[in-house]
């Protein structure tokens, strides 16, 4: 395993970034960040209570629709509704968009990051340990301890994975004192410690 990450650390920091050859009019960054959780008010609690995010306001429902509005716009089932969507802050970075939906076909269990669609959320924290001693103290299930990424551009970055009570793969990362990539080019990446 460990030959293995050291070949993709190795090939990560032989790749030449490219430019970007179209923009997107006007784009500035990201917004938000929808997820679609089995429970809101509960979901909201722990973004809330647990990870120190605040409720902003909430809205819908959405539908149910007779016509096909649900696939067109949303790409669902046209059946599906959107019981209610609660926005959240996390912080310094984009909104959660928090959806509950209800569909005849709706996958009660979250992709993982290996499925097509699959993703994570990651959490800045000044002090990974601290944070990873408070997740395990409220009952989260944290996988492993955090990693150092070594021999990549992220060099100087920690991370951990944990799990949501609803088994949304989330994360926490940290580099106080920046990440190696910094020391090669001008660019940056967007970093919640501003």
């Amino acid at each position: 395993m460990k030959s293995t990450l050291t070949s993709i650390a190795l090939a990560t920091a032989l790749t030449i970034p490219v430019a970007a050859k179209a923009e997107l009019p006007g784009m500035r960054g990201t917004q938000h960040i929808g997820i679609t959780v089995p429970d809101l008010d509960k979901a909201v609690t722990f973004l809330v209570d647990v990870m120190g995010c605040e409720s902003f306001y909430s809205f819908g429902p959405f539908g149910p629709f007779e016509d096909d509005w649900m696939t067109d716009n949303l790409n669902v089932n046209p059946r599906a509704v959107i019981d209610l969507i609660t926005m959240v802050k996390c912080g310094n970075g984009p909104a959660l968009e928090v959806f509950k939906y209800s569909s005849p076909d709706q996958n009660p269990k979250p992709p993982k990051n290996s499925d097509i669609g699959g993703y994570h959320i990651a959490f800045y924290v000044d002090d990974i340990r601290e944070a990873v001693d408070y997740l395990r103290a409220n009952d989260v299930r944290v996988l492993e301890d955090p990693h150092p990424l070594t021999g990549t551009g992220s060099e100087g970055q920690e991370w951990v994975y944990f799990l949501s009570p609803w088994g949304m793969q989330m994360e926490l990362v940290s580099y106080p004192d920046g990440m190696v990539y910094e020391e090669t080019t001008e660019k940056r990446f967007w970093d919640p410690r501003d």
